[in-house]
């Protein structure tokens, strides 16, 4: 049976680092056959649309979502600016790809979710790290049943507090910006997906500030997840390490026990270590953030991959050609879905709530429960 193609008119609102990525290879993808681009900061905006040969820019991403050419749209702002374009986007029908979170409002992400749902479009949300070859075969061997039920299940987490320090930065409503919400929400939806079809049913955790408090987040937040079968699961992280620590961005580990085997994930960058006199740069510096010289780099730890020769390569390339694949030929891909990302919302802000009432939290959880008590 032949392949249905449908040309793709893409709208990516937001031209950060993300929205560039992603606009560099729809320009290169021979699907996409119209690109807009929308930034509030024009300086950022149209450099990017100068460089990909943009067919549209504005500063308003409302003229943009209503262009007749657009069929998909990107929404790749900062985190607390997803919502409005998001609802927009989903009203004019378009396919989605969303950053995560789906919102940093857990009532947002419920509209979105219940929108999306409604309106019977397409959306998928950015974890990345699903499309990394060993994550993809570690979950094969799991659908194939080579370690049996699992029942136990380790997550650690370890990051450079310069990511926390760019992401406050940015702006002042930070009650939802915590380590869980913003980062941990990786390792969480990671976990989740490779122990796929089971449910939570409650969740007790701890967190302690000693170090980021100044920038309006913790430090870490380290809990216990019991489902309702019985599994227990630890999802830890910490994204207070120090500017100098070795990995520039991202260190994992997941340990999953099942009753017929075991798989133990290493995912530390470790394996590949640069040494030198020259400072190394690298990760999420913050604008006007000067951090001190790094002179040992874990080399691939950056999630969205590695530069070479002008290009990125890695699991954002994979995950953003595959999203455009799925739009223009119905390719089955690995995306997490938009209920996947609402799920693992309420999950690590049951995470906080948690940590901030010093007592387990049971599921379902209320949105409107939550944000009463996190935001006031």
């Amino acid at each position: 049976m032949k392949t249905q193609r449908k040309e793709i008119g893409l709208a990516i609102v937001g031209c950060g680092t993300i929205g560039r990525i992603r606009a560099e290879l729809a320009r290169s993808f021979p699907g996409v056959g119209w690109i807009g681009l929308c930034d509030i900061k024009s300086d950022i905006g149209e450099k990017l649309a100068a460089d990909v040969d943009a067919d549209f820019y504005t500063n308003d991403y409302r003229e943009l979502l209503k262009r007749p050419e657009v069929t998909a749209t990107i929404i790749a702002t900062d985190e607390n600016f997803h919502f409005d374009p998001t609802m927009l986007a989903i009203e004019q029908g378009h396919d989605l790809f969303i950053e995560k979170p789906l919102a940093t409002d857990a009532r947002q992400s419920a509209q979105i979710l219940a929108a999306i749902e409604a309106a019977g479009v397409d959306a998928v949300v950015g974890y990345t790290q699903r499309f990394r070859r060993r994550f993809l075969t570690i979950k094969e061997k799991l659908i194939t049943g080579q370690i049996g039920d699992v029942h136990s299940v380790v997550t650690r987490a370890f990051m450079n507090r310069m990511v926390p320090i760019a992401t406050t930065r940015r702006t002042q409503e930070r009650a939802t910006l915590t380590p869980m919400v913003v980062s941990g929400t990786h390792s969480l939806d990671m976990s989740m997906w490779l122990m796929e079809g089971k449910t939570p049913k409650s969740v007790f955790a701890q967190s302690c500030d000693r170090v980021l408090s100044k920038h309006g987040t913790k430090d870490s937040t380290f809990g216990v997840f019991t489902m309702t079968d019985g599994t227990i699961w630890s999802m830890n992280i910490s994204w207070a390490l120090p500017e100098v620590w070795p990995g520039a961005v991202y260190g994992l580990e997941i340990g999953i026990v099942g009753d017929k085997g075991v798989i133990d994930i290493e995912d530390t960058h470790r394996d590949v270590v640069l040494a030198s006199e020259v400072a190394q740069g690298g990760g999420y510096v913050p604008e006007g953030f000067v951090a001190p010289p790094r002179h040992v780099d874990f080399l691939t730890s950056y999630p969205p991959g590695d530069l070479h020769n002008g290009q990125l390569w890695g699991p954002m390339r994979e995950e953003t050609n595959a999203w455009y694949q799925r739009l223009y030929s119905g390719q089955a891909t690995p995306h997490a879905t938009a209920a996947d990302g609402h799920r693992n919302l309420l999950m690590t802000m049951a995470m906080d709530l948690s940590a901030k009432r010093g007592q387990p939290v049971d599921f379902p959880v209320d949105p409107d429960e939550l944000m009463r008590e996190l935001v006031g």
